[in-house]
């Protein structure tokens, strides 16, 4: 899946929103019963930094004009040009839609 990724990532071919579309669906599928999943803050940090790190590959480094250098785009930056929420943020809201639902069951 690594060189997966690091092909479609790269590729001039498709639009910025499909290789996010393509990256979200990927990662997603890996998700499933994730309402069960117990993470810790080292594993919610490394799926932070993993996800930024995707998302700086396709967004691309910034031209800096003033010194005409290129730079890492920062995570604030990051999430003004994806709109779409965190993976930490769809697991933890799985995990409340699993907690109210097994809270109803019994």
């Amino acid at each position: 899946m690594l060189s997966f990724g690091a092909e479609f990532l790269s590729s001039i071919l498709l639009s910025k929103y499909l290789k996010i579309k393509i990256h979200r669906t990927i990662i997603l599928s890996f998700l499933r019963g994730c309402e069960t999943f117990s993470l810790i803050l080292r594993e919610d940090i490394g799926i932070r930094v993993f996800e930024n790190r995707v998302l700086r590959r396709i967004f691309g480094p910034k031209s800096y004009e003033v010194r005409r250098e290129w730079r890492k785009l920062q995570i604030e930056e990051l999430n003004d040009l994806n709109s779409s929420p965190s993976f930490v943020r769809v697991i933890q809201s799985r995990k409340i839609r699993w907690t109210v639902h097994v809270e109803r069951m019994g």
